[in-house]
C-alpha cells in the first residue's frame, strides 16, 4: 500500500477537455447528419418526395439512433462518465437530457470530492469556485464521504479551507485530506481558527478512517477529540509537520484506536520512550510507520540517535511493520543516523547524502526493501552499493540520480542481488563506463541477471 495515498478522484484539465471535446464533437455530428438528409429528402428534384408517414419513420429512426448512443446508455455508465468531470462540465451536462439530470443528482456522484482553492495571483492551477463549493455542501454534505482540500502558498485559501470544514457539520466523512501544494500554508491559519474548524468534521463525522493534516497546527486536544468520536473507525493518520502535537497526542491515538495501522509523523517528535510505549500490549500492531527527517534549520540542529533497543521493541510487537524514511537533510546532518540497527525498509534521499552514510545502511538496515537516492555528489558509490548488495537481501527496487556509479560496481551489485530487483531505475548519467563496459554494452549484462530487458533511465520514475 502506498504509504501517504488518498481514495480521491482526480483527473486532469487535459483529460477533462478531451471528453468534452468528443462529447461535443459527436452532438455537432449527429445534428449536421440529420440536417443534410432533411436538405437532401426536401431540395432534391430528381428524388420523389416520400409520403408524410415514411418521412416520419426516417425521422423517428434517426432521432432512436441519438439516443440509444447517449440518452439510453444505462445510468452507471453516465455515472463512471460524470465521475470524471469538472464541476462545471458535470452541470452542463446534467441539461443535455431527463437520464443525465437523474444521474446528476445521485448520491454516488457526490461522494469524492477534491476542491481547490487557489489565489489567480499566486497559482497557476484552476480553482474550484467558491460559490460552487458553497451549492455543493449545502445539497450535497449527507453525501460526502471522501473531501480534500488543496490549497497554494496563499493564507488566503487556507483560511478559505478552513471556513468550508466550519461548514460540514451534516455529514460523514471516512477520508480528509489538507493538502499544500507548495509553502505550508495552513500553518499561518490561527491556530484557534483551524483547531475549531477541524474539531467540526471530527465531532459530526463518526466513520473517519483515513486522515492526512500534515503541515497544519493540529494540537493534541483536537487529537482527544477525534479519538472520543472516530476510535472505531480510524485506520491512517498522517501528521508529519505538525509542530503543536507530542508524544502525548500520538500515545492518545494508539491507547484507543486499535484499528490504526499506518502513522506518518516527524522524526522530531520520535524517541526511545515514544517507540517503547507504542511496542507495549495494549497499543496498535502498526503496518506502516512513516517518519520524515526534515532539517528546519540547515547546519544548526543536531538530531538525536534512536537507540537499537527501542527498535527491536518495535518490531517485537509489530514484526510486519514497514518503516519508512524519508530524508531531507544535508550531508553534514546525517552524523545521528544509522549508526546501530535500523529496522527500516523504504529508504527515500530527497537531497545530497553522505558517502559515509550510505556506507552504514549498508551495514546496519537488513531490513531495506526500497531505496531512492536523489542526489550524492561526485565520489563513486561502488563499496556502498555492493555493500548493500551484500548485506541487504530483501532488498527489490533501487532509485539513483545525481550520483556516479561505476559500469563494472554496478553490473555486479546486479549479479549480486539477481531476478529480486523488481525495480531498478537508473539514470543513464549515474554510470561511469570504465575498462570492462561502456554505457552500449551494459543494458546487455544487467538484463541478463534479472532475467528481463533492462536499460537505464533518460527521466526518473520515482
Amino acid at each position: 500500500m502506498d504509504v501517504g495515498e488518498y481514495p480521491m478522484a482526480a483527473v486532469t484539465s487535459c483529460g477533462s477537455f478531451r471528453v468534452n471535446c468528443n462529447l461535443e464533437a459527436s452532438f455537432r455530428m449527429k445534428r449536421n447528419s440529420l440536417s443534410v438528409v432533411n436538405k437532401i429528402v426536401q431540395s432534391s428534384p430528381a428524388v420523389k418526395q416520400p409520403k408524410v408517414g415514411f418521412y416520419s419513420s426516417l425521422s423517428h429512426t434517426h432521432m432512436h439512433t441519438v439516443l440509444v448512443d447517449w440518452g439510453s446508455l444505462p445510468h452507471h455508465v453516465v455515472l463512471r462518465i460524470f465521475q470524471y468531470l469538472p464541476l462545471i462540465d458535470r452541470a452542463r451536462a446534467s441539461s443535455v437530457c431527463r437520464k443525465w439530470n437523474e444521474v446528476f443528482h445521485i448520491p454516488d456522484l457526490w461522494r469524492k470530492f477534491e476542491f481547490e482553492l487557489n489565489q489567480s495571483a499566486t497559482s497557476y492551477f484552476k480553482s474550484t469556485h467558491p460559490d460552487l463549493i458553497q451549492q455543493i455542501i449545502k445539497k450535497h454534505a449527507t453525501h460526502l464521504q471522501y473531501v480534500s482540500f488543496k490549497v497554494d502558498s496563499s493564507t488566503e485559501s487556507a483560511e478559505a479551507a478552513c471556513d468550508m470544514l466550519s461548514q460540514l457539520v451534516n455529514c460523514s466523512l471516512q477520508t480528509l485530506g489538507l493538502i499544500s501544494t507548495a509553502k505550508p500554508s495552513f500553518m499561518n491559519v490561527s491556530k484557534s481558527h483551524f483547531v475549531s474548524a477541524l474539531t467540526v468534521v471530527f465531532v459530526n463525522s463518526k466513520s473517519l478512517s483515513s486522515i492526512k493534516i500534515e503541515d497544519t497546527p493540529v494540537d493534541d486536544p483536537s487529537l482527544k477529540i477525534l479519538v472520543a468520536n472516530n476510535s472505531d473507525t480510524l485506520r491512517l493518520l498522517k501528521m508529519s509537520s505538525c509542530p503543536h502535537v507530542s508524544s502525548d497526542g500520538i500515545l492518545c491515538i494508539a491507547d484507543h484506536c486499535q484499528g490504526l495501522r499506518e502513522l506518518a509523523l516527524n522524526y522530531y517528535i520520535l524517541s526511545d520512550e515514544l517507540l517503547l510505549a507504542l511496542s507495549s500490549e495494549t497499543h496498535v500492531r502498526l503496518e506502516h510507520l512513516r517518519i520524515d527527517v526534515v532539517s528546519e534549520n540547515p547546519g544548526q540542529a543536531e538530531f538525536h540517535t534512536i537507540k537499537k533497543q527501542s527498535w527491536d521493541a518495535l518490531i517485537k510487537h509489530s514484526p510486519g511493520v514497514n518503516v519508512v524514511m524519508y530524508f531531507f537533510l544535508y550531508e553534514e546532518e546525517f552524523e545521528a543516523f544509522f549508526r546501530e540497527e535500523t529496522p527500516v525498509t523504504n529508504l527515500y534521499f530527497g537531497r545530497s547524502v553522505s558517502k559515509a552514510a550510505l556506507g552504514r545502511i549498508g551495514l546496519n538496515c537488513p531490513r531495506l526493501i526500497e531505496l531512492v537516492v536523489c542526489a550524492n555528489g561526485l565520489q563513486t558509490l561502488d563499496d556502498e552499493l555492493i555493500c548493500i548488495a551484500e548485506c541487504c537481501k530483501n532488498l527489490t527496487a533501487l532509485g539513483l540520480s545525481e550520483c556516479e556509479v561505476s559500469c563494472s560496481a554496478f553490473v555486479d551489485f546486479v549479479r549480486r542481488c539477481g531476478k529480486r530487483l523488481t525495480h531498478l531505475s537508473i539514470m543513464e548519467d549515474v554510470l561511469i563506463p570504465d575498462g570492462n563496459y561502456n554505457l552500449d554494452e551494459i543494458h546487455t549484462e544487467v538484463s541478463k541477471y534479472l532475467g528481463r530487458i533492462w536499460f537505464p533511465d533518460v527521466l526518473p520514475i520515482w
